[in-house]
Formats: C-alpha cells, structure tokens, sequence
C-alpha cells in the first residue's frame, strides 16, 4: 500500500490541533476537505483513527498509535523544506519552545532579549512547563529541561555547568525556630513545598551523604507550583523551601535567605536545550543552539 504523505500531513495537524477546523486555518482550506481526507485516509487503513463529537476530536488507540510513529517524521520533512526555503533568507519564522520554569539563566531577560536583539526574523513563542511530555508530537522545535530527565534520542547542548539543589529560609525564621543540622530533621520545621501540577504528590526534597543519595517527604505546610511565590512566602519568615540555587542566588548574596544543609546538597547535571535528532536543523533553530554555545 503506497502511503498518501499529504493525508498523513493534515492527520498530524489534526492530531495536534485536535480540530478539523483549526487544521483547515493552518492548511488555508475548508473544513470539509480536511474532514474528507481524514476519511479517505481511514478507509485506505481499514480502521478508525480519529473520534468526532459535536464539540472536540480525539483520536483512537490507532490513531495515537499512528500518529506517534509518523509525527517525528512529518516534523524531519518540514524542517527539511523551512531549511531549504531559507537558505537564503537566513534564521526566521516561529520558534516554539517548551522550558522548565525554573531554568533561571535561559529565562533570564538579558539572555532572550540578547538573541531577539539579534534575529529580528524569528519569533519566540516559549512555553513555561515543569509537564514532561513530547516536544515533536506537541509541535514545539525544542526544549529546556535538567538534563538528567531528557529522553536519550534527543540531542542536548549545555546551558550553563552543574547545579544543585539546596533548602533555604529567612534570617527571621532562623532566629525564631532555629536550623536542621540533618535532613531527616525537617520533619520537625514549618516548609514550603513544590508540585508541578495539580493532583500530583509535593516533591521529596533530595540530599546526599557519604556519597549516597536519599531523599526526604516533608510535610510542607505550604505548597504551591509556583517557584516565585515559595521565595516570596521564605522572604517573609513563612518557613523553609527547597530548589534550584540559582533561583535563590540573589537573595542569598542580599542576606535576604540563608542556605542551610550544604554539606548534603550535591552537585549535578543542569539544564540544557533539547531537540530531536534530525539531519537537517531549521536555521532559526541552528541560531538558538549557537546562542547558547555562544553565551554558555
């Protein structure tokens, strides 16, 4: 069976807009003729791929099978076809990208400022996540997350060095409740604790001793999925909290926030941007990864 690469194309978008119609206003056609070629699409397979209701499109068991399989390479031949069409024209377009909220130096102003200061052409469309998903099945051209959870067929360039994690609090709450002189300790302070996302178990805050690592369940008193607002409730003597050192670096040279546990907080792979391993990367995408390289 000769595969019809254009119906495959308009099922990817479908599957990414999860509408007919939005996937007609990208393609510029009517809805009628993506809904026709979904059809066809569906009887040259014999099996349904995409469930419509009056309200939303979803797709079948085959049809997330389907289209986990053919969307990385339908994104490989847009990529392909944008690179070739702007050879010339250099790095331009949208560039969308999925980024932890808590990569600190890439979210910075100075380093995105920098770069859009330097291609006029191409437009940033950032999305800020702590969700794993799949950045080419969600139609994003790369990511920014730690490196130890990047899937392995990704290419991956380093932002910055090592980073860790440590617990900090406020001067007030030091001299009112005094510090933990072990992890397991904790247990016993008022904290502020991280979740990414609703329904989801608090993070365990993870340490290290003797070159061994562990990890503790607080009970945090507060917990929110918002990084600005657990530095924000430390400032104010509302307990301790747990994250990434560059988050907290500024407050700490204040004298703002005081680290506590450092003897426990180990060193580990940071953050860096992450795309699919394709032969051919978009030239607006070739832009941002020597950016980083650049200013890394």
């Amino acid at each position: 069976m000769q595969p019809d690469l254009n119906a495959l194309a308009v099922f990817v978008l479908v599957a990414e807009e999860r509408s007919f119609r939005a996937a007609a206003d990208r393609l510029g056609v009517t809805r009628s003729a993506v809904s026709q070629t979904i059809r066809r699409l569906e009887e040259t397979l014999g099996i349904a791929l995409v469930q419509r209701t009056t309200r939303s499109v979803s797709l079948t068991e085959a049809g997330e099978r389907l289209h986990a399989q053919v969307a990385p390479a339908i994104a490989d031949m847009r990529t392909a076809v944008e690179a070739t069409g702007n050879l010339r024209a250099g790095p331009r377009g949208q560039l969308r990208l999925a980024v932890s909220s808590i990569a600190e130096r890439f979210l910075s102003g100075p380093f995105l400022a920098r770069f859009a200061e330097d291609n006029p052409e191409i437009q940033l469309d950032i999305t800020v996540t702590d969700e794993e998903f799949d950045i080419v099945a969600e139609g994003y051209d790369a990511g920014v997350r730690l490196g130890e959870v990047i899937e392995q067929d990704m290419i991956a360039v380093s932002i910055a060095g090592d980073e860790r994690q440590l617990a900090v609090c406020a001067p007030a709450y030091r001299d009112r409740f005094g510090l933990p002189s072990h992890p397991a300790a904790l247990a016993r302070h008022r904290c502020i604790g991280w979740r990414p996302a609703p329904r989801v178990v608090p993070y365990r805050w993870e340490f290290a001793e003797d070159g061994k690592e562990f990890s503790v369940a607080v009970a945090p008193e507060i917990t929110t999925n918002d990084m600005a607002l657990m530095i924000k409730l430390a400032l104010a003597g509302a307990g301790i909290t747990f994250g990434m050192e560059e988050s907290f670096r500024p407050f700490i040279e204040r004298g703002e926030l005081v680290p506590l546990l450092e003897d426990f907080c180990p060193r580990f792979a940071g953050f860096y941007l992450y795309y699919p391993s394709r032969r051919n990367v978009a030239p607006k995408l070739r832009a941002l990864i020597e950016h980083v390289q650049r200013f890394r």
